[in-house]
């Protein structure tokens, strides 16, 4: 078949299973479309280091890929490719490449015009980004650039603005749907409340699905402030109604006690997109639960059951449904740029594939819907007006 081009994709931000298969679609279909596929390693920091010399090594920032390479590892978690949280336009001069410190020397640098340029070196025609809304937010810069740029929308929190669903979320929530369950065992031995932490910075769709699954009896989201006693109260009631006396509550890691200033932090460090590592509001919620429980236990304290579920639910081989969207969103990618279209990212909108411009990153965080789909006196989903939703419940707009 003719030659028509090369295609590069990196994976950026967190891993998350279905990455792997993505790359794969790709990779698998832009071959027999006569297209050559280049796979840029660690995300946008391939892009960065690499040294645009034909005798350079440079292993450790690209390679290209064969059906021989991405078939056996579709079946797998992660990304092979790699990644990072690399970012361009605000690189710290720690995170310069030796190669280039005599170019950028400022605290904080914008080297875009080298990844512009490594760009070329590749012979790049295409560039398909998975990665969340930071990742992609650097691949729109690129688009504005004059990049042809086709992204693919993946994240655990399922909050990329544009898209009903990303890569990851599927996972995520059948984990944790599996983990509570499994941890049931324990909290209903001792007979405590069962507070389980999970992913979800601004969005709570990580709580909320897997509870309106029965996961849990009650979930707390980043979109409200809630009310610990209340919560204690909901918890109290759950269990003693319950004849193995526990009840589980899902915590989204960004989730803030009414009151309180600003989410939990494991530590003041930041990363290149100013993002602070998230954790803790479980243990605090854990601990509030236990020193209120006596005032709704008529006197007796209840003990509590505490787990972060943090990597155990990115980690490992991707469940049904993100091993098929990277599927289709990698073979949405090439209908694009069999088109001549760039500036996109590939979507599901109300349960339907497609695409939309990417210019869609710059908007807000998506977020739940909290009049729609969560009950705020209750601390649990909305269980209303069913009829007519897509698969997945909760969508973008």
């Amino acid at each position: 078949m003719a030659y028509k081009g090369t295609i590069g994709i990196l994976t950026g931000g967190g891993d998350v299973p279905g990455l792997n298969p993505a790359i794969r679609a790709v990779t698998v279909r832009a071959m027999r479309e006569g297209y050559r596929v280049v796979g840029i390693r660690r995300g946008w920091a391939g892009l960065v280091e690499i040294i645009p010399d034909k005798e350079a090594d440079n292993s450790g920032n690209f390679q290209e890929l064969s059906e021989n390479i991405v078939n056996p590892a579709a079946r797998t978690g992660g990304t092979f490719l790699h990644s990072s949280r690399t970012r361009p336009s605000h690189l710290p001069v720690s995170n310069v490449p030796v190669h280039l410190r005599d170019t950028y020397t400022d605290e904080i640098n914008d080297v875009t015009a080298t990844v512009l340029q490594n760009i070329d070196f590749l012979g790049l025609d295409y560039l398909i980004p998975i990665g969340g809304d930071d990742t992609l937010s650097y691949g729109y810069r690129l688009h504005k650039e004059g990049v042809k740029v086709v992204a693919i929308p993946k994240t655990m929190d399922n909050d990329v603005p544009g898209t009903d669903y990303c890569i990851g979320f599927g996972t995520c929530v059948t984990r944790t749907i599996e983990l509570a369950h499994t941890l049931r065992t324990s909290a209903g031995s001792h007979e405590r409340f069962l507070v389980i932490e999970v992913f979800g910075r601004y969005a709570g769709y990580s709580a909320l699905m897997p509870t309106m699954a029965g996961a849990a009896d009650r979930c707390v989201i980043p979109e409200v402030d809630f009310d610990i006693e209340h919560l204690a109260e909901l918890l109290v009631y759950d269990r003693n109604r319950r004849d193995s006396k526990y009840s589980v509550v899902l915590i989204s890691e960004g989730a803030k006690i009414k009151g309180d200033m600003s989410m939990s932090y494991l530590g003041a460090e930041k990363d290149q997109y100013g993002h602070a590592k998230l954790g803790g509001i479980g243990i605090r919620v854990g601990a509030e639960l236990k020193r209120l429980s006596p005032k709704y236990n008529g006197g007796k304290r209840i003990n509590v059951v505490n787990q972060r579920l943090g990597y155990l639910v990115r980690c490992g081989a991707p469940d049904a449904l993100d091993s098929i969207v990277p599927m289709a969103f990698g073979n949405l990618a090439l209908d694009l740029i069999l088109e001549g279209s760039s500036g996109q990212l590939v979507n599901i909108q109300d349960g339907i594939y497609g695409s939309r411009s990417l210019e869609c990153i710059n908007a807000p965080h998506k977020v739940v819907d909290v009049e729609r789909f969560y009950n705020l006196e209750r601390l649990r989903p909305s269980y209303l007006a069913f009829d007519r939703v897509p698969l997945l419940v909760m969508t973008a707009d």
